[in-house]
């Protein structure tokens, strides 16, 4: 078991709320709590019960002095998050309070926790593996459902599950290759490489499989973007307000309002997406700032996955709209006809759209349901997302490793059709053994596991 020194953390987010957590793991935990809390039952009582929740008075060790009422339970190892003792002490939520308790446990012989340490020791004492640790702040990241879900399934083991089944074909035919390398002078059967290459054909149908869903991973990890572009005043902040059901953005009769790029994430169906409120594209411009905000606006396209190109309904002419298509360039867009409450002078025979046209009304919420059916229904065909995210990658680093696995074995594939020796076919297989490792942690170094764990926050 990895077990060093003891550390402790804030385990909720700073500022004011109802109740604040401080987090301890390792070895002296126990200790600790018996010197920064006091209740019935413990002083005097043999200590803590394990996994008991106890109520009593935190207290600072340098002076006694009492700090709050609270709650404390000890979760003895092995049967904790991080396979240590742990402690966890629940206070009131103020930002000063929770900070002075911590430094009261920092004062009784803790030390402040790294980043994802916590985490960090579950990795190292076998509790998960580094694809259920790297879910971890998936889950806490996760802004709609279907993300959720992705993280959940990580997090219980399926997509290391679907890792490890490709581990054990390879180590068989390693196995098979390896007794021609330590006895070279029986002859090759080839009923035995046949073997060896349906276990390589079977591993290679996997890993295809897996880099395929990357992309779906990746947009339920992550979401998909959606840009609303079109002229000053022709209603973006309003459609803006009505997807996301909020104020976020200001709403004016006074064309050029929104100077800045205004981002809101929503969930359709489970599915984020989040929508970015830009500045109105004319050719003319008040001033320098709105200027700046038109230039953000049109850099943006390039960066977003589908464009909501909105005209005004109430208005006749549109001749910024060839301007506008031609400059989304392969970026996919739908049109939006906004103000559909009112009066419609727009001619809809001239309009063409790739994804089609709809109507809405921010006003009166007019097919804002319908707008919302139609962005979801684009990202699901897209990207072909399917009901069940048990053996999906989502993470750039598991796609890359997948890569250079795929790579090996293509180019044992290559080397056994040439007839090469087995030394250099046994080759091939480790190495897409060992990177297999790294996605797990098998093969992890301390290099490696210091880039995953900086991302999390400290009392994780």
């Amino acid at each position: 078991m990895y077990v060093r020194d003891t550390i402790a953390a804030i385990a909720t987010p700073l500022g004011n709320g109802g109740i604040g957590i401080v987090r301890v793991s390792g070895p002296q935990a126990e200790q600790i709590g018996q010197v920064v809390f006091t209740g019935p039952g413990i002083v005097g009582g043999g200590g803590f019960e394990s996994h008991r929740l106890f109520y009593g008075r935190l207290r600072h060790p340098a002076d006694g002095r009492q700090l709050d009422e609270g709650m404390a339970v000890l979760m003895r190892a092995p049967r904790s998050y991080t396979r240590e003792d742990v402690l966890e002490l629940h206070c009131h939520g103020g930002y000063y309070l929770i900070r002075t308790v911590l430094e009261a446990c920092i004062a009784a012989g803790a030390r402040l926790a790294e980043p994802g340490e916590f985490t960090r020791r579950a990795f190292l004492n076998g509790r998960i593996d580094l694809v259920q640790a790297e879910s971890v702040m998936d889950l806490i990241a996760s802004r709609a459902e279907r993300s959720l879900q992705l993280a959940h399934a990580q997090r219980e083991g399926h997509l290391s599950r679907a890792f490890f089944a490709m581990k054990e074909p390879l180590l068989e035919a390693l196995a098979l290759v390896e007794a021609h390398v330590d006895f070279p002078e029986d002859e090759v059967d080839p009923t035995v490489f046949a073997v060896v290459e349906q276990q390589i054909a079977l591993v290679l149908s996997r890993v295809e499989q897996l880099l395929s869903s990357f992309s779906t991973g990746r947009v339920l990890r992550d979401g998909v973007s959606a840009l609303l572009l079109g002229r000053p005043n022709v209603g973006k902040s309003s459609l803006l307000n009505a997807l996301s059901g909020t104020d976020r953005a200001i709403v004016s009769d006074l064309p050029g309002t929104t100077r800045d790029l205004i981002e809101e994430t929503i969930s359709l169906d489970g599915l984020p997406v989040k929508v970015i409120d830009a500045a109105g594209i004319r050719s003319h411009h008040t001033d320098c700032i709105e200027e700046e905000g038109v230039r953000r606006a049109l850099d943006k396209v390039a960066e977003a996955d589908l464009v909501l190109l909105l005209l005004d309904g109430t208005t006749e002419q549109h001749d910024e709209l060839p301007a506008l298509t031609a400059g989304l360039g392969a970026v996919p867009y739908l049109l939006v006809v906004t103000k559909a409450d009112l009066p419609q002078r727009i001619n809809l025979s001239l309009l063409t759209a790739p994804l089609g046209v709809c109507h809405v009304s921010s006003r009166n919420r007019a097919g804002i349901d319908h707008l919302s059916r139609l962005i979801y229904d684009y990202f699901v065909q897209t990207n072909r997302l399917s009901s069940d995210e048990s053996a999906v990658i989502s993470s750039v680093r598991h796609r890359d490793i997948l890569l250079r696995v795929l790579q090996s074995l293509h180019d044992f594939t290559d080397s056994a059709a040439q007839g090469l020796p087995p030394e250099l076919l046994a080759l091939d297989l480790r190495a897409a053994l060992s990177a297999l490792g790294e996605i797990t942690g098998e093969t992890s170094t301390d290099d490696l596991l210091d880039v995953i764990f900086s991302s999390f926050c400290i009392g994780k």
